[in-house]
């Protein structure tokens, strides 16, 4: 028998800082109750799917600031459109049928609220993105 909506709510992770109010919008509560856990649970995969990006593009990356890094985070998944298709399919594969029915109804809107939830989630862990040494690479 095909569970697939309860095996996926079940493996995300609980998040316990959202709080949900009354007067939310659907799109807010959309964010907290289905966006929020499939971001932290596709985070491990986000990493390394953004080292291979940084590691594709000849590692520029290694070779910035702090402030351009951040720019760079936030560039490759606004201005590539290839890439940020990618990661917004890690993202809508995780969702029910009904999530899905929810999000073709406003699929702009939260397409911009995810990846800049992507964005800052790749921001903040930005210190993991380290240039690998060269023994790793033998």
């Amino acid at each position: 028998m095909n569970d697939r909506p309860n095996d996926l709510v079940r493996i995300r992770p609980q998040i316990k800082k959202t709080i949900q109010f009354d007067n939310m919008s659907a799109d807010e509560r959309f964010q907290n109750e289905t966006l929020r856990p499939i971001l932290k649970l596709q985070n491990p995969l986000f990493l390394v799917v953004f080292s291979n990006y940084i590691e594709k593009r000849k590692g520029v990356f290694y070779s910035l600031n702090l402030e351009k890094r951040l720019r760079y985070i936030e560039n490759s998944l606004i201005k590539d459109q290839k890439f940020r298709n990618s990661v917004k399919g890690m993202v809508l594969g995780q969702f029910t049928v009904a999530e899905y029915k929810h999000y073709i109804l406003n699929s702009s809107a939260l397409n911009k609220r995810m990846m800049q939830m992507v964005i800052e989630r790749l921001k903040d862990q930005v210190q993991l993105f380290e240039e690998p040494s060269s023994a790793q690479e033998s």
